[in-house]
């Protein structure tokens, strides 16, 4: 399939060759919900925890004798179903990290690009660089293309120019065309890729 190159002012330029396989397949409604899913939980901390009834810090001394005070028997003040006793069954620091399918993440971003292009919301940009480093001069470019909504852009690789005029914009999302991410295609309502990377992503995802 063909797209539009866009120039740096956010005019159309020239044609470019997009593999069918990556950016015109059928979409996987399951394969991006897996990934997406995954990608949350790998970043869940799992340090939510609260004390049981053998960290809290009581002693073990009976509260009053077993008979006749008229009170309902027990044991100590550490028991859960006292005022600042322990807790039973509460949450403990756990993993919540699982691995995914590589089959799966790859048709979740195949699946991704290809929504993206079918709603109009990729765009391949001419190659460029921020030589300043500077967050404003980034901002003005983008201007041309989206309008202060989250935005991913795909980069032909880890240019740290860029990466740095561009990590002062809260609605915007840098990802190598190699290290893509489920989480940031799916919620990005403006994904823009440079066309070097656009080629790369034909031969990084367009493999059987």
């Amino acid at each position: 399939m063909k797209a539009k190159v866009f120039s740096i002012q956010g005019e159309e330029v020239k044609d470019i060759e997009l593999n069918d396989t990556v950016f015109n397949r059928e979409v996987s409604d399951g394969a991006i919900y897996y990934a997406v899913n995954n990608e949350l939980a790998n970043r869940r901390v799992g340090t939510a925890k609260v004390k049981t009834r053998g960290e809290v810090n009581y002693g073990n001394a009976k509260p009053w004798r077993q008979k006749g005070t008229g009170n309902a028997r027990s044991g100590d003040r550490k028991s859960p179903i006292w005022v600042g006793g322990g807790t039973i069954f509460g949450p403990q620091p756990r993993d919540y990290s699982y691995t995914l399918p590589k089959k799966v993440k790859r048709l979740a971003i195949i699946s991704l690009l290809s929504q993206k292009v079918k709603e109009e919301k990729l765009k391949v940009v001419e190659d460029f660089t921020i030589e300043t480093g500077k967050t404003k001069d980034l901002a003005v470019l983008l201007q041309n293309f989206t309008s202060d909504e989250r935005t991913v852009l795909i980069l032909k690789d880890d240019d740290a120019a860029i990466r740095r005029a561009g990590r002062n914009i809260p609605w915007l999302r840098m990802l190598a065309y190699n290290r893509l991410s489920a989480k940031e295609l799916h919620y990005g309502r403006q994904i823009l890729v440079l066309e070097t990377a656009a080629g790369n992503l034909n031969e990084f995802y367009g493999k059987s």
